[in-house]
């Protein structure tokens, strides 16, 4: 009997916004957990509301799904560009599997994660179509979420709890205010207030 290639799945959550780090998360389902955690709501993470993410995350706790997670700094993002950042996020998170458990990488998107020893298939809105990419999607959120819910408390006057970073009117309002603040991507060009 020949058994059915494994392939992780890989997201990212944090590319778009102004603020913050960027996130990448790999994760490999059983046939069981995928579908107990389809059951229970997953899918596409920005489809899901703050509540049923956090719900599938701790349910994906419970049943023992393996996953890893890699943030790309700020100053990282600067450094090497925004995509770049998130491919190296990508590549990490993948890296931090256990090797055995997986024969290839689904990638959520249009390009391929470079210098990636596992075979990988680029999947353009895979996040809503594969349970592995849809979970590595909720984790990524989740993780980078809670990041800027702790960094809110650094720097309290930007809101970084309510947007997470992203270009909201209140957010370009306080940015024009006062100025970035050590974790705005100074590589961004933001307009001024809304």
């Amino acid at each position: 009997m020949t058994l059915s290639p494994v392939f992780a799945g890989v997201d990212e959550a944090g590319r778009g916004p102004m603020a913050g780090p960027v996130v990448a998360a790999a994760a490999i389902l059983t046939e069981e957990q995928s579908e107990r955690l389809v059951s229970a709501g997953l899918r596409d993470s920005k489809k899901m509301t703050p509540l049923r993410r956090e719900k599938v995350f701790s349910l994906m706790g419970e049943l023992g799904v393996i996953w890893a997670a890699q943030a790309a700094s700020v100053e990282r993002i600067d450094k090497i560009n925004i995509l770049r950042a998130t491919l190296w996020a990508m590549r990490r998170s993948v890296e931090r599997l256990p090797s055995r458990l997986f024969d290839g990488v689904l990638v959520d998107g249009d390009k391929e994660i470079p210098d990636l020893i596992w075979p990988q298939r680029v999947c353009p809105h895979g996040d809503d179509v594969y349970p592995q990419i849809s979970a590595a999607s909720v984790v990524a959120k989740v993780l980078r979420d809670r990041a800027m819910v702790a960094l809110d408390r650094l720097y309290p006057a930007y809101g970084f709890a309510s947007h997470k970073g992203y270009g909201t009117k209140a957010h370009r309002n306080a940015l024009e205010a006062m100025g970035p603040s050590p974790i705005h991507r100074k590589s961004f060009h933001w307009r001024g207030p809304a």
